[in-house]
């Protein structure tokens, strides 16, 4: 067994405080949030049941944690209202909008620039 293995592997949760196991070996019947979503499922404010850990050379701790959920506890996406609709379309508008010029660009602004590409580079 590697040091990675048995240090990410935990299943009493003695030493993390939930149960721990290493990146794809997880139990069936625990799913992470994207998951859940590709199920079209939601956690339903269910408490985190356990955590996958891995290797990671991005992290400052050098491990990637994902929490995992209980699939049989989950319930149903919730369903987009007409007022959620209209907000997103309001919020996607507004990030297509150029500041400048106030035309609608098609494409979202960068926030890099603030501006449309033909605002920000007249010439």
């Amino acid at each position: 067994m590697s040091p990675a293995f048995s240090r990410c592997y935990d299943p009493t949760g003695a030493r993390y405080g939930i149960p721990t196991y290493p990146w794809r070996l997880a139990p069936d019947g625990l799913a992470t949030r994207r998951q859940l979503r590709a199920c079209g499922l939601r956690p339903a404010g269910q408490p985190v049941a356990a955590q996958i850990m891995r290797r990671s050379r991005r992290r400052k701790a050098g491990v990637a944690i994902a929490y995992l959920y209980r699939l049989d506890l989950a319930r149903p996406v919730r369903a987009m209202t007409p007022g959620r609709v209209r907000a997103l379309a309001a919020a996607m508008r507004a990030r297509r909008t150029c500041p400048g010029c106030r035309v609608d660009a098609g494409y979202c602004i960068p926030t890099s620039l603030g501006l449309c590409v033909t605002c920000a580079y007249p010439a």
